[in-house]
């Protein structure tokens, strides 16, 4: 028997298992969600798995365990033989980063890589709904904003019509207000970059270019 399925992003085939599959699990569940199945060939064909009642019930103990998942396992019997059983593994897209032994994965086609450095930022504020630009950014003032900014972005509001000239007769803490600049009390990285006259001095490599 030959699974018509290939792999791909959701879908993933294993002859055998071994611990390090673990990882795959938590691909899964950061991106968006699948299946692997357990005695399987890589072509899809059906090879059977001798201990599979141990492995259904030791494979779900271990991702709860290490990532505190509830999966899915069935064990399924192939259609053209039925001495042999394989297991099926669904794994849900989780709302929120899942890690394995303090690292995180994610499914790229059909393979599976560790997210790092400024792409685990975006993950996780993409898990949360938010942007890199929303977070605020403790220890910057209004008072250390830029005059010369704001009259300029009052200026081209005006000539596009963005914001009408009542809107615009605010002092700079109320218009950062109106245009949601702030979070909580703190401004947000979008108000320093638009308003704060070195914000190379937050974000390293910082600068703006109009093309």
């Amino acid at each position: 028997m030959t699974l018509t399925k290939p792999e791909n992003q959701d879908t993933e085939f294993k002859q055998s298992w071994q611990d390090e599959y673990l990882k795959w699990i938590c691909a899964f569940a950061n991106t968006k969600g699948g299946t692997i199945y357990i005695g399987v060939h890589d072509k899809g064909e059906v090879l059977g798995l001798s201990d599979f009642h141990k492995l259904s019930e030791a494979i779900p103990l271990k991702i709860r365990q290490t990532m505190g998942l509830l999966v899915d396992v069935h064990v399924l019997t192939a259609d053209d033989d039925e001495t042999k059983k394989y297991l099926k593994i669904y794994v849900e897209k989780y709302p929120f980063p899942v890690s394995y032994h303090g690292k995180y994965y994610k499914r790229v086609g059909s393979t599976t890589q560790e997210v790092i450095g400024v792409e685990l930022d975006r993950m996780i504020l993409s898990v949360q709904g938010r942007t890199w630009d929303s977070i605020p950014v403790p220890n910057v003032q209004v008072s250390d904003l830029d005059e010369r900014a704001f009259q300029i972005f009052k200026k081209r509001a005006m000539f596009t019509h963005r914001l009408t000239e009542e809107q615009l007769s605010v002092d700079n803490k109320d218009l950062i207000h109106n245009l949601h600049g702030f979070e909580n009390d703190y401004l947000t990285r979008a108000t320093v970059l638009s308003f704060h006259p070195d914000p190379e001095q937050w974000f390293t490599g910082a600068f703006i270019k109009i093309a």
